[in-house]
């Protein structure tokens, strides 16, 4: 039994050690990885770049834009397919700064650097997705942008209000 035990957990560690990682390695006291749940990963890491300074309801609302995007046919079906979304070399490389959310393709290290606030990340990632707590709070917002900033696009949007450091817009109806 214990050889059986032991042949699975090795078999376990080393399909997990052999997964291409998008994002980076696993980060001690994380509550998921990114082998384990991509998708939740995925909108994690997009709440930790964008929102991680924001109190948990700013961090809410960039989760609640992200799968707001999820359900609208104007962008990719999948969480990792909205935050991975942008322009890319013929080699498949992100072009800088062309994609939806600015840390993904702007040259700085993706790493986490905060591991209590990434933990806090993952948390809102989870609530978000498999309790739907929050769901809503940007009333269908699909887009936003930081307080200090003034993209041109902004003007082609509905406003829907703000919250925290964020101003949050929504396609016309």
């Amino acid at each position: 039994m214990k050889t059986i035990i032991m042949a699975i957990t090795i078999t376990v560690l080393f399909a997990q050690h052999t997964l291409a990682s998008t994002f980076q390695h696993p980060i001690e006291g994380e509550l998921y990885t990114e082998a384990i749940q991509p998708e939740l990963y995925c909108l994690a890491m997009n709440i930790y770049h964008e929102s991680r300074a924001e109190l948990v309801v700013g961090q809410y609302a960039v989760a609640d834009v992200t799968i707001n995007r999820v359900y609208d046919t104007r962008y990719p079906n999948t969480i990792c397919g909205v935050v991975m979304q942008g322009y890319k070399h013929a080699s498949g490389q992100m072009k800088r700064n062309k994609c939806q959310f600015s840390w993904y393709c702007d040259g700085k290290s993706d790493q986490v650097h905060d591991t209590d606030r990434w933990r806090i990340a993952q948390e809102v990632a989870y609530r978000s997705v498999k309790e739907k707590k929050f769901r809503g709070i940007t009333e269908g917002a699909t887009h936003y942008h930081a307080t200090y900033v003034s993209p041109s696009w902004r003007t082609s949007l509905d406003l829907v209000g703000s919250i925290g450091a964020h101003i949050f817009y929504r396609w016309s109806n």
